[in-house]
Order: structure tokens, then C-alpha cells, then sequence
């Protein structure tokens, strides 16, 4: 029996992030990859929001909240209230974050290579089927899916 899609992914996700992890590891790196799309909106320098990070991650807002959190455990990130409004907390590098970006930089290229030569070596690229997903999943969430199919189970 075939794996279900989200067997598939998760260790799809598996395959990927433990080969990156030891990429990481490799290069003498205390980090992990879930901390990357964190760690690129805040490349810039410029303080952002939870809410901003998240934006610009293509992440949800827990899921940023988590991922700061354990950022700051490790002395990545520092956090410091907003002079604009004392309810919102921004976040920017710390300066250990700040002397571990020329090398992540530089493993986040790898990645990268690694990404492409795998996608030379599909039938058909993973970043475009992913990206196409994605698309699709934007216009009709997976959850009104999951909806319309079990209603056709019972109107059968």
C-alpha cells in the first residue's frame, strides 16, 4: 500500500532537514534548519515583528513565536518592545547571530546547489511541484477539500 501524502512529506521534510542538519553540523554550526527562514528576514539587520517574520517567511505567526523563542535560548536572536507600541515585540540578530551569518550564508548556497541538482535529476523539478501545490492549496485550502470529500462519502 502506498504511503498517504502526508507520510510522504513528513518523511519527504525528514530526508531533507537531516541531511541539512548534518550540513550544519558539519560546518561547526550550533543551529537548526528551522531556524533558516527566521534567520534570512532578519539577514537584513533591521528589527522585525513576530508578525513581520512571519510574513516575510511564509510561516504562521506560532510557528515564528516558537521558532524565536528557541532562537533566543540559543543566542540568536535578542528581543527588545517596540517604541511605536509597548504590546509588540521586535526582534532582531544578536551579535552572535549576526558572526554566524557569513557562514550559514555560505551553507544556505550549498543548499541551494544540492536543491537544484535535485530537481535536474526529477521528471519533473520538486521546487515547481511544491510551488504549484502551494498555488493550489491558496485558491482551495486543503481543509475545504477534506470537507467536499467527506460529504461525497455520505451523499454515496
Amino acid at each position: 500500500m502506498k504511503p498517504g501524502l502526508g507520510t510522504q512529506l513528513r518523511h519527504l521534510i525528514d530526508l531533507l532537514d537531516g541531511a541539512v542538519g548534518d550540513a550544519y553540523d558539519a560546518a561547526g554550526l550550533d543551529y537548526r534548519p528551522r531556524y533558516t527562514p527566521v534567520m534570512r528576514a532578519l539577514a537584513s539587520g533591521k528589527a522585525l515583528t513576530i508578525s513581520q517574520i512571519a510574513e516575510q517567511s511564509h510561516i504562521t505567526q506560532p510557528a515564528a513565536t516558537q521558532t524565536v523563542n528557541l532562537m533566543l535560548k540559543a543566542d540568536l536572536v535578542q528581543t527588545e518592545t517596540s517604541a511605536l507600541d509597548a504590546r509588540q515585540k521586535l526582534v532582531r540578530l544578536s551579535d552572535h547571530g549576526k558572526e554566524m551569518l557569513p557562514r550559514l550564508k555560505r551553507c544556505w548556497a550549498a543548499t541551494k546547489a544540492a536543491a537544484d541538482s535535485l530537481d535536474a535529476d526529477m521528471s519533473h523539478p520538486l521546487s515547481e511541484a511544491l510551488a504549484e501545490a502551494i498555488a493550489a492549496l491558496e485558491q482551495r485550502p486543503f481543509g475545504e477539500r477534506i470537507r467536499a470529500a467527506a460529504k461525497n462519502k455520505e451523499d454515496t
